[in-house]
């Protein structure tokens, strides 16, 4: 089963949404970002079969925020097809002066998933240690490593939490040697397929406007990198996806 784990179906990001998902022959995860994109999700899973969702706030809108919104999550974190609390996490790569602010954040939707038992997605930007600190502190909680980045080594650290690692477009790039490395070297049981579509287009529509079908390329390059069959990869990060996210693909 062709899965893209995570992406972000928003109305103002493609030309025609409803052709996006027509495109897309397996299922989708779309996830929110802030209170506007969280309403987007809660939406589009009620009108789409094979779409499912994550809620949360993102980094980048630690400022922005409201108590409200929180809230608002809580309330509907056990809603028919909401499989998990994200898009949340670290981003340091623009604003260090938020740090502490961000990690309270992120802690708090942690707590959040830990309640209702929900798959937590991660963004990690120029911030994986004090991010591998905070998930240590919740060990039992199930975790995406959404769109990873960092090394082998660090990757291998991670492994002692209950995670799977998003693979998205960046294995298909000339310069992405790391993440290639940690494909190669991890077993498939922890990977998963993504595009964070509408952004980081595979290799050869770098540049463009991304989408959930692109998963295909991804599934193709990874097949290449571990010398199996690209059926093989689908059916098994199609697998994980499932499990990791406790989806309902009756629904």
């Amino acid at each position: 089963m062709l899965v893209d784990t995570h992406c972000h179906l928003e109305k103002n990001s493609y030309d025609s949404l409803e052709q996006v998902i027509q495109n897309m022959p397996g299922i989708m995860i779309t996830a929110g970002t802030n209170r506007e994109t969280n309403q987007e999700v809660l939406d589009l899973i009620q009108q789409q079969k094979n779409v499912y969702g994550v809620l949360g706030i993102h980094p980048e809108f630690v400022k922005e925020y409201q108590e409200e919104d929180i809230r608002w999550i809580e309330e509907h974190i056990q809603d028919s097809k909401i499989v998990g609390i994200g898009e949340i996490g670290l981003d340091y790569h623009y604003d260090e002066e938020t740090k502490e602010e961000q990690k309270k954040l992120f802690e708090r939707q942690i707590l959040l998933a830990e309640k209702y038992h929900k798959t937590v997605v991660v963004h990690s930007r120029d911030a994986i240690l004090d991010t591998y600190e905070i998930m240590m502190r919740h060990p039992n909680v199930r975790y995406v490593l959404h769109c990873y980045g960092s090394s082998l080594e660090m990757a291998k650290r991670f492994l002692s939490l209950p995670v799977l690692f998003g693979i998205g477009g960046v294995v298909t790039f000339k310069n992405g040697t790391k993440l290639k490395e940690v494909v190669k070297e991890l077993d498939l049981a922890y990977l998963l397929l993504e595009t964070d579509s509408p952004y980081l287009s595979p290799e050869p529509y770098r540049g463009k406007v991304n989408e959930p079908k692109n998963v295909d390329i991804i599934a193709s390059k990874i097949a290449e990198i571990k010398g199996i069959s690209k059926e093989e990869v689908i059916e098994i990060t199609g697998q994980n996806a499932v499990c990791q996210f406790d989806l309902d693909i009756s629904l």
